[in-house]
């Protein structure tokens, strides 16, 4: 797959109701609850009031700034070249938080618990947050065109 077509995650922050549906379904996925405070995604209010809502969750950089910080070898951090996914191996993490602080947009999220950094895996390719997403405001798109909508 190229990388013009590997698939994203869209947000729409107009169609956002702000149900947190999406955060229930990855605490869900990843530990088994729903938690709220365990979903590598984040809803919140605007501060700014328009739109009302905004999402925070990974982009899965083209050239991820949390890979180039984690400082282990072999890297606990890899991008999957076929898929674009930038995923964390929890086995490899030394909790240094070096990824944390390195994103631009304040993702991945150290967990105390399990004492390493998780960060969206994609739900392996389901995107499960957009699948369940009843307004549509999250969708997963082809790289291109969220590039394109983003830039109109």
């Amino acid at each position: 797959m190229n990388l013009e077509e590997q698939k994203v995650l869209f947000y729409d922050p107009n169609k956002c109701s702000g149900c947190l549906y999406c955060m229930e379904v990855c605490s869900y996925k990843h530990y088994g609850v729903i938690d709220i405070s365990k979903a590598y995604l984040m809803v919140a209010l605007n501060p700014e009031g328009n739109p009302l809502f905004i999402n925070n969750y990974c982009s899965h950089c083209q050239d991820p700034f949390c890979m180039a910080a984690c400082p282990v070898e072999p890297k606990a951090i890899s991008k999957d070249t076929v898929t674009g996914f930038v995923l964390i191996n929890p086995a490899l993490c030394i909790g240094c938080r070096s990824c944390n602080y390195a994103c631009p947009i304040s993702i991945p999220f150290f967990d105390d618990k399990l004492r390493v950094s998780v960060k969206c895996d994609a739900c392996k390719g389901e995107f499960l947050c957009a699948k369940y997403c009843s307004t549509g405001a999250l969708q997963v798109l082809p790289r291109r065109e969220v590039l394109e909508r983003v830039r109109s």
